[in-house]
């Protein structure tokens, strides 16, 4: 009988904690603006019980499936994603890839002989080890290498464009896609070709580079492992560039990585507002001025001699005074403008005039000395 009124009491006072319990979470949903109004203390009890739901964790952790991808991102992932440089630092970028983008449309219809049309999706910046992990497979790696930056660069050309690069070469028909056989390697017929339009891409981006910093983009090898193509440490930050290309009803992207190492060289053109900015100079107005310089007219002085005599000695002198100076015909004569030795020359006469002959130009020689 004991045992069955100890078991009786605890199932009370179980159902009794659980019945608090629910009293207590209808408090909490019903009443919580007068939570609010009560107390402090009130209020602390009300937040501590608190539970976020699945969209609050979602928002915190920066996890948004129904947002769209331009949407900027927020919580722990912002956080994390900002010790990452944004490539809107460096202006000059957009320039010479829209400038990429001109030249790769012309070369590539020279190329493929059919009409293409190149497009630049997207400009972003990631880590180099993210990006490994996103490269939808297959797809062909090409490492290339700035000569004049002694560092390395990916471009990366996914499967859809292979087949169609593939396809136009080879004389494929117009107005059917690309037939993709997946499950097998590329072949030796497919990799030359790719990298024939990488060796045309590559010289279309050194082109875009030249009016900013002539660099020569080599192309160093053609990977289909993302492993064999690490040119940078996972955590290292680099601007990804998404090239859209269009054949008519064919086509696919090409992304190019430069990590910020590679850039750093140019990383003060790359800053630049504009193509050659220069600030607080004005050029047009400095070829002027050097152009009126030139026209300026400048008087010349020929010192046959210098003599120095105390003040005293001048002071006493006369009309009629005579001051002997020990310069001959064959005596070198300095030519001066102001205070500035200019040339040195002979005196002499032409045509019945004093002429000097110049000699040796002192201004050269006041410069290397």
């Amino acid at each position: 009988m004991a045992e069955e009124t100890e078991t009786e009491t605890e199932e009370v006072d179980q159902d009794a904690m659980m019945a608090e319990w629910e009293a207590m979470a209808d408090d909490d949903e019903e009443g919580g603006g007068e939570a609010e109004g009560d107390g402090d203390e009130m209020g602390g009890a009300a937040g501590s019980t608190r539970v976020l739901d699945q969209s609050e964790i979602d928002s915190l952790l920066g996890v948004d499936t129904s947002a769209d991808d331009d949407v900027a991102q927020s919580g722990i992932q912002a956080i994390l994603n900002s010790a990452l440089v944004s490539y809107e630092r460096l202006p000059m970028l957009e320039v010479v890839f829209d400038r990429l983008v001109r030249m790769m449309s012309t070369s590539l219809r020279n190329f493929t002989s059919d009409n293409v049309e190149v497009s630049l999706d997207n400009i972003t910046s990631a880590r180099f080890g993210d990006y490994l992990n996103s490269i939808p497979l297959p797809a062909m790696l090409s490492v290339f290498k700035a000569e004049e930056w002694d560092n390395f660069g990916l471009m990366t050309v996914d499967s859809a464009l292979i087949y169609s690069i593939v396809d136009v070469l080879l004389g494929g028909r117009r107005g059917t896609a690309a037939m993709r056989i997946e499950g097998r390697p590329y072949t030796t017929i497919e990799r030359n070709l790719v990298e024939r339009m990488v060796h045309v891409v590559l010289a279309d981006l050194s082109s875009a580079f030249d009016p900013l910093s002539p660099v020569n983009f080599r192309f160093e090898r053609l990977e289909t492992n993302p492993r064999f193509a690490t040119i940078a440490r996972h955590a290292n930050a680099t601007i990804v560039i998404t090239l859209r290309v269009d054949m008519e009803d064919r086509g696919g992207r090409i992304e190019l990585l430069i990590p910020y190492a590679t850039l750093e060289p140019v990383r003060e053109l790359l800053l630049q507002m504009f193509m050659g900015e220069k600030f607080g100079r004005d050029s047009i107005w400095e070829g002027h001025l050097t152009a009126e310089l030139w026209q300026t007219d400048v008087p010349i002085q020929a010192v046959l001699e210098q003599v120095e005599l105390p003040l005293g000695e001048i002071m006493n002198w006369e009309v009629g005074s005579h001051l002997e100076l020990s310069t001959t015909p064959a005596s070198a004569i300095e030519m001066r403008c102001g205070d500035v030795p200019m040339f040195q020359g002979n005196m002499g006469r032409k045509n019945g005039s004093i002429a000097v002959r110049v000699v040796n130009k002192l201004a050269r020689e006041s410069e290397a000395s």
